[in-house]
């Protein structure tokens, strides 16, 4: 705010008297006022960027309201809220997030706060074409990013071994590890074409190791 400005406020705010642009006549305003903002106003004000005066009379009653990503147990309800907002306002069947996209959306860092996230939903309310939004829903940066560093599909492991153990099964490290084999070289193929060459440097092992795996896959499937 220019200083000009915060001088004329701060004259509003003391005296409740005011003029129009242009006009002649005085006003009064009765008033409560509710100011919000990003910055940190007792450092500018140390700064001579802002009147600590003006600061004074707007700092009655201070609330802090922390960023998204410092209270990331919101995003889940808030996103929920946004897209039953959505789907009220235009008329449509409520869409629901998958815990998948919940979890992911939780990861993120929401450098455009709360505003973001409404807007994120309402994109997803409009474009996302099943009654789920899954995470293959969200934007793809969110999704290569969650694999480098969040691993979003740790969740969706644990409840899966959870259900595996209350089942009874027996020797699950090694059935989990066959599958994870068999799904990344799958993946990894199809990345690249069918080569295994290029297939095998992407997953960081031998070509002669998915040439191997990819006969025990299919052993096992023979079997199965």
């Amino acid at each position: 705010m220019p200083a000009a400005l915060q001088t004329r406020l701060l004259r509003v705010l003391a005296g409740g008297e005011f003029y129009r642009v242009g006009g002649r006549e005085l006003l009064h305003a009765d008033v409560r006022v509710i100011a919000a903002t990003h910055q940190e106003l007792d450092a500018k004000v140390l700064r001579g960027e802002f009147r600590a005066d003006l600061l004074h009379r707007l700092d009655v009653v201070r609330i802090r309201l922390p960023p998204l990503r410092e209270r990331r147990e919101d995003v889940a309800a808030l996103a929920e809220h946004f897209i039953a907002a959505v789907a009220a306002e235009a008329g449509t069947e409520r869409k629901h997030f998958t815990p998948a996209a919940l979890s992911l959306l939780a990861e993120h860092e929401w450098p455009g706060n709360v505003r973001q996230l409404e807007n994120l939903c309402r994109r997803l309310g409009v474009l996302a074409s099943g009654r789920e939004i899954d995470v293959g829903d969200l934007p793809a940066d969110w999704r290569r990013n969650a694999g480098i560093d969040g691993a979003a599909w740790l969740d969706p492991l644990r409840d899966w071994g959870r259900r595996m153990l209350e089942a009874g099964t027996e020797d699950l490290h090694a059935h989990a590890r066959a599958e994870l084999d068999r799904v990344l070289l799958e993946v990894a193929l199809a990345a690249h074409g069918g080569h295994r060459s290029q297939a095998a440097e992407a997953l960081g092992i031998g070509r002669n190791t998915v040439t191997r795996k990819l006969g025990s896959s299919r052993r096992g499937n023979r079997r199965s």
